[in-house]
């Protein structure tokens, strides 16, 4: 079959090339979602259009089919070359592929119809999520495979954290949506919110999270030409991360009934991941040291490196978001949306697109086609997340202190509108570099034409 053909890097190259297909989508999903905020009535109510149906459609375009296809797809390269070997099957690597993008643009068409399991992050229905579940058992078994016939003895950690983010989100995500119980993918009450949060931050810090650090661990000694600063730093993050975060999605419903031990755990387990983070930050870090001009000359490098200070600046922030006192002023409001937007598309989303530009120009066998144009989608990235975060976080301040001093909610929507409005235009910036990127990325693969400057 054409579509299972076996060419070099073939796996790879669809999963990058799907990967920034799904950017486009995902942000112009999110674009048109903005203007509800702005003006709820401007496309009429079109059903499929409308934001209960568009949100969905695009947090999980976003989080699966942009972030989670760049960066297991960049483990498609990364794992032949780490255990010096080919890709175990081409052929299973490409149906992994297919099943993956299938399940998510039927999820994607079904939301538009209606059809929800009506659960943060988890809204696609029971037979999506078993599409899912076995694009990942594919993925699995080919890395497995790949992994078996190796001829380097030493697993390097970003093998570590690609395995672990494959096996710990397909657990989290069986149960997560309740895929024993398929007619609504859900249980009943507080024991579903509990489950909900388990799974909605376990998505972020056990799929996205290991599967970006691992590409991080690999670009940054590539880029600066030196060895990792410390393989026994980069063990104890591994394991850190996956003892401690499984179990803090809690601190999102500390304002419920739940047992105060769990909200004890969620919030502990929280505060402690400046562990898994700090040892990762400064292991990468200190690996850089002396060569942040050697990093910056190069376009994957210039991704990497502002994913870390995004990782950075996440969390820290996350972890005080779970402190009652802060969450006060903080919960259910724009300032959570701001610190996703964060975490989401700054850390994982910008190393995803440093997998991207490190990889496609070593398989497709030609530079990048003007790299200019990648130099844009960075700043374009860069101001608009930044300028994102700014007005996201200024407007849920200005909403948690007027519900604290007893302002009714309807009193503060006038107060946050020319917020809303500051949205749409930063997020113009981000819609733009997903399309800078996309062209830049069909122009090296298929038709690179007169390339006039040379490879990052």
């Amino acid at each position: 079959m054409r579509l299972l053909k076996v060419e070099p890097w073939g796996t790879a190259k669809l999963y990058l090339l799907s990967s920034a297909i799904w950017f486009v989508v995902g942000t112009t999903l999110g674009g048109i979602d903005a203007t509800h905020l702005i003006a709820p009535e401007l496309l009429g109510n079109i059903p499929f259009l409308v934001f209960s149906r568009l949100r969905p459609m695009h947090t999980n375009t976003v989080i699966f089919g942009f972030i989670g296809t760049s960066l297991m797809g960049a483990g498609f390269y990364l794992i032949p070359v780490m255990a010096r070997t080919t890709l175990y099957s081409e052929r299973l690597g490409k149906l992994s592929l297919w099943v993956w993008n299938l399940s998510i643009l039927t999820g994607n068409i079904l939301l538009g119809l209606g059809y929800s399991q009506s659960r943060e992050y988890a809204e696609w229905v029971w037979p999506v999520d078993i599409g899912i579940l076995t694009a990942f058992a594919l993925i699995f078994a080919n890395y497995l495979g790949t992994t078996l016939r190796r001829k380097e003895k030493m697993l390097y950690v970003s093998t570590w954290y690609l395995f672990a983010a494959l096996v710990f989100t397909w657990c989290f995500y069986f149960f997560g949506n309740a895929v024993w119980n398929p007619r609504t993918g859900s249980l009943v009450g507080l024991a579903d919110a509990n489950l909900a949060w388990f799974y909605g931050h376990g998505i972020i810090g056990l799929f996205m999270t290991p599967l970006a650090v691992a590409v991080a661990y690999y670009v940054v000694p590539i880029v600066c030409r030196t060895p990792l600063y410390s393989h026994s730093l980069s063990m104890i993050g591994f394991w850190s991360v996956l003892v401690l975060y499984s179990h803090i999605g809690a601190h999102h419903i500390i304002q419920t009934p739940i047992p105060t031990w769990l909200k004890v755990v969620a919030i502990t387990g929280s505060l402690s991941m400046f562990l898994p983070v700090a040892t990762v930050v400064i292991n990468l870090w200190l690996t850089m040291r002396g060569r942040l001009g050697i990093l910056h000359a190069n376009l994957a490098g210039k991704f990497v490196f502002a994913g870390l200070v995004w990782y950075a600046l996440t969390c820290i922030a996350g972890p005080l978001q779970s402190l009652p006192s802060v969450q006060r002023v903080t919960h259910l409001n724009n300032f959570v949306i701001a610190h996703a937007h964060l975490g989401v598309l700054g850390f994982s989303g910008s190393i995803g697109l440093a997998g991207i530009w490190l990889i496609i120009p070593r398989i497709a066998g030609r530079p990048i086609y003007q790299r200019r144009l990648v130099d844009i989608q960075h700043w374009f990235l860069i101001f608009g997340l930044t300028a994102f975060h700014l007005i996201l976080s200024t407007a849920g301040l200005v909403q948690g202190n007027s519900w604290l001093n007893g302002e009714a909610i309807y009193r503060t929507l006038p107060m946050t509108h020319i917020y809303m409005v500051l949205r749409l235009f930063a997020g113009l910036f981000i819609i733009a570099a997903a399309y800078t990127g996309l062209y830049a990325l069909l122009r090296t693969m298929y038709w690179p034409g007169s390339i006039k400057e040379g490879s990052p």
